[in-house]
């Protein structure tokens, strides 16, 4: 479903009908999506929050502070980290609040600072739906860009029938599932992510490796997903879970990392290849323990691993898109401009050890993105899934006929 993976934040306001928010919930986590509950203080008479956050796995905040811990729900933080803001049910008086700007509880902070599309499930009687100051403030919305999700006709909390009646939650899902739909530019493509470090062994017990975490190619691979492509991830050694929709083949060694993009390759359209590859590999691998000896050291002779990148480069054909990674601690945009042309890359995304935050292990990455016609762009320090939006946007761009 269209809603898989997605944050889905749902507003919840004081009528009969929160009672249908319960179901919405459950559809909405059924089918893959995160969701974060907001009641308005009246909500909660109607369906207690203790309800709704069993049903999504996570908290519900109501006002914006918690007497309990003294901690200040982020109202902005909210907003931005949704992909939408779905209000259902949303009373006639949340409905003036929202068509005027005001802002006195922490559901209405939320609209007023949400970036995603805010789709609307008016509920109430009648009469109160047709009179001329709620149609004016529905108008008034929907000149605002908001998604309307019309009442249905039927039976009414004070016993008269018309419109009103909040839409069934299957209703509201196939109204997200049809916004994303529409809005997901990698819908039909095939895309490859390779993610995390290998290990070349030295003997059953050690390794060669790095410091890779894997949460640059997660990342890359979970907004691939929502943008509507087709993903594999193939990713070495990371206490990292794979994205919900991605197909995952974990490896270990470089030689097992070109195995599977070698079989993958072909039948792609997006190559992203973000796994910190080890240079080298021991020459041979001891079947048992190195045990500790007498002498002052150990020599190991290493060989070159193949050099996945370039061999996919080799191959790339006029249609594919190939993004590789360098990171560099030195004269890093000379370095990475060769490694784009000598590997045939379309882009490569460039970021430096010697930038705090970004490299391995963190949250956030600071890169400058390098095209093969000379276009350098330097983005500034950004929690990886940012990162991994200004990544997929320029493979979009590449895309565009």
């Amino acid at each position: 479903m269209s809603v898989r993976g997605k944050h889905i934040l749902l507003g919840v306001c004081g009528s009969i009908a929160a009672y249908k928010a319960a179901f919405l919930v459950r559809l909405l986590v059924k089918d893959g999506a995160r969701v974060q509950v907001v009641m308005t203080p009246d909500a909660t008479q109607f369906i207690t929050p203790l309800t709704l956050s069993a049903l999504s796995g996570n908290p519900v905040f109501v006002d914006y502070f918690d007497a309990s811990t003294g901690e200040w729900n982020n109202h902005v933080h909210l907003a931005l980290d949704a992909d939408a803001v779905v209000v259902a049910p949303a009373s006639a008086n949340t409905l003036a609040k929202f068509a005027h700007g005001l802002c006195d509880n922490l559901l209405c902070a939320i609209y007023l600072s949400a970036k995603s599309p805010v789709f609307v499930a008016p509920a109430m009687d009648l009469d109160m739906w047709a009179h001329g100051s709620t149609q004016a403030n529905i108008t008034r919305l929907q000149s605002f860009g908001n998604r309307i999700i019309p009442p249905g006709h039927g039976e009414l909390a004070s016993g008269l029938k018309g419109e009103g009646r909040l839409a069934e939650p299957e209703e509201i899902l196939a109204a997200l599932n049809e916004y994303f739909d529409d809005n997901r530019p990698l819908a039909g493509k095939k895309a490859l992510v390779t993610a995390g470090p290998t290990y070349e062994a030295i003997d059953p017990v050690r390794f060669i490796g790095n410091h890779s975490s894997g949460k640059m190619g997660y990342a890359l691979a979970a907004e691939l997903l929502q943008l509507g492509a087709d993903v594999t991830l193939v990713s070495g050694p990371t206490h990292l879970v794979p994205p919900a929709g991605a197909a995952h083949i974990a490896v270990t060694s470089a030689g097992e990392m070109l195995d599977a993009c070698l079989a993958l390759f072909p039948q792609t359209t997006i190559t992203i290849m973000s796994a910190a590859v080890a240079d080298y590999t021991p020459k041979t691998v001891a079947d048992k323990k190195i045990k500790k000896g007498e002498e002052e050291g150990l020599t190991i002779e290493l060989t070159k691993t193949a050099d996945i990148l370039a061999t996919l480069g080799q191959r790339k054909q006029n249609e594919q898109v190939l993004v590789g990674f360098a990171l560099e601690t030195h004269d890093e945009q000379a370095h990475a401009v060769d490694k784009l042309h000598r590997k045939n890359l379309d882009f490569i995304v460039l970021n430096t050890i010697r930038d705090e935050g970004a490299g391995f292990a963190g949250d956030t990455n600071k890169i400058t993105i390098i095209d093969r016609n000379g276009s350098v762009e330097a983005f500034d320090l950004k929690p990886k899934r940012d990162v991994a939006r200004d990544i997929c946007s320029r493979i979009i761009q590449l895309l565009e006929p």
